[in-house]
């Protein structure tokens, strides 16, 4: 309701999108994502369209209010995020957040320590599926993975989850929505070895680059500091599969999971096998 709101009042002033979007000192892209109710404008946008469109303070009152259940380390992240027109996601131990299956997602989130209740866990899920929505845009934002091989070895949930999760990727890959590149266990130590990274380009503001680790992250926006993360970042995928062959072992590992969670898999328990 909101966007429709916004898009009414632009409407009405007779405006494009670029129009409102050179007033109101933003990009076209966020325009249309507050419009089609993909993004929630910060506070200073609001202002601006509010000046822009002479509707008082109506936007900037009327924010939609999010419930959502992230660490508070991360919400800074979540919200740049959301504006950005390439990311790449480097992961160490997990599938990156936005790129979960809901099964997988709920197997990661129950992993927390100390245990948090079914109701918080929910919550958190309901979070992570809807940060899931940035890939609905065909092309914004630019999407690239770079995934260690621990990632697809590491059985998060069982067989069938880890199996989903692994077609997941390849579809999303085969449809042009992301680029997937595995680092193989064979390659040794990498740059990006101590701890996941993500970095961020945007229209109207510098790149900038998110890490994080054991209950901590930080968001990096210093040129010098990004600029080191990125060349990180090229080394290792220089290091990486290729396109090609990162989604043929996707393809076989997830495989390799279908076939182990299959009742006379060998490897299952001989109760299993009787059952």
């Amino acid at each position: 309701m909101y966007g429709d709101w916004l898009r009414e009042q632009r409407e009405s002033a007779r405006l494009t999108q670029q129009q409102l979007a050179d007033m109101a000192v933003m990009t076209r892209s966020h325009i249309a994502h507050i419009e089609a109710g993909r993004r929630v404008p910060s506070k200073e946008d609001a202002r601006r369209l509010d000046s822009a469109l002479n509707t008082g303070n109506v936007l900037s009152s009327f924010l939609p209010q999010e419930d959502v259940a992230v660490a508070d380390y991360f919400e800074a992240a979540r919200l740049l995020e959301q504006q950005a027109v390439m990311i790449r996601e480097f992961a160490l131990s997990f599938v990156p957040g936005v790129l979960q299956t809901e099964r997988y997602a709920r197997a990661v989130l129950g992993t927390s320590f100390p245990r948090v209740s079914e109701e918080e866990c929910d919550r958190r899920l309901v979070t992570r599926l809807e940060r899931a929505k940035l890939l609905d845009d065909a092309e914004m934002p630019v999407f690239w993975t770079l995934l260690d091989e621990a990632v697809l070895r590491r059985q998060i949930g069982g067989p069938a989850i880890m199996a989903e999760q692994l077609n997941h990727l390849v579809h999303l890959a085969e449809i042009g929505r992301i680029q997937v590149h595995v680092l193989p266990f064979a390659l040794g130590v990498h740059p990006l070895l101590s701890n996941m990274l993500t970095l961020m380009w945007f229209e109207d503001q510098p790149p900038m680059a998110y890490g994080e680790g054991l209950w901590m992250g930080r968001i990096h926006d210093a040129p010098a500091i990004v600029q080191e993360l990125q060349h990180r970042y090229d080394f290792a995928l220089g290091n990486a599969l290729p396109l090609k062959e990162s989604l043929a072992l996707l393809r076989a590992t997830a495989r390799d999971y279908e076939r182990h969670d299959l009742p006379n898999h060998p490897e299952r328990g001989g109760a299993e096998r009787l059952a």
